[in-house]
């Protein structure tokens, strides 16, 4: 009853143009019903008004009918197995999916996860991955060797300036 009430309202904000406020809604119908088509189907559709071709593919990689085009640009915003399965919001197992297609892209998306991880990984237990191999972590190396470098740089100069003050008092 809530599904169709709030798809309801969804069509209602969207006929009187309240686009983002039916952007929303879906969001949260496709948190509270991740095995349901019509709120991803529908969110794709919102995406696609907003000409957002990426987010239109990640709401329909599911989906049968899905559009090359978008599916490579949901692809290359999340490049990486693990990223996608984080994109696709799903929760349970590939045999909650709706169809056989559904189960079988889940599949192969959480096999390629597990394989880019060295070892398995399932949907519920994914808000547990914190190691990512490196090209998989936000910033990598170079990030983490800026900061380190920001730091030692922050601690010269103030030591810098304590020595300098000392020797000033000294005078």
């Amino acid at each position: 009853m809530a599904l169709n009430d709030t798809l309801a309202r969804v069509e209602a904000d969207l006929a009187s143009g309240r686009i983002p406020v039916a952007r929303q809604r879906l969001r949260g119908l496709t948190s509270s019903y991740p095995h349901k088509p019509a709120p991803r189907r529908r969110l794709a559709e919102v995406y696609r008004l907003y000409g957002d071709a990426a987010e239109a593919g990640r709401w329909m990689y599911l989906e049968e009918d899905r559009s090359p085009e978008e599916t490579a640009a949901f692809e290359e915003r999340y490049a990486t197995p693990v990223r996608r399965m984080r994109a696709i919001a799903w929760r349970g197992t590939e045999s909650d999916a709706p169809t056989p297609f559904a189960a079988e892209r889940l599949t192969e998306l959480r096999t390629a996860a597990s394989d880019s991880l060295g070892r398995p990984v399932t949907w519920d237990g994914l808000a547990e991955v914190r190691d990512l191999p490196d090209g998989e972590r936000e910033g990598g190396r170079l990030a983490s060797a800026l900061a380190g470098i920001g730091c030692l740089l922050l601690a010269v100069v103030f030591f810098g300036i304590w020595i300098y003050g000392l020797i000033s008092l000294s005078d």
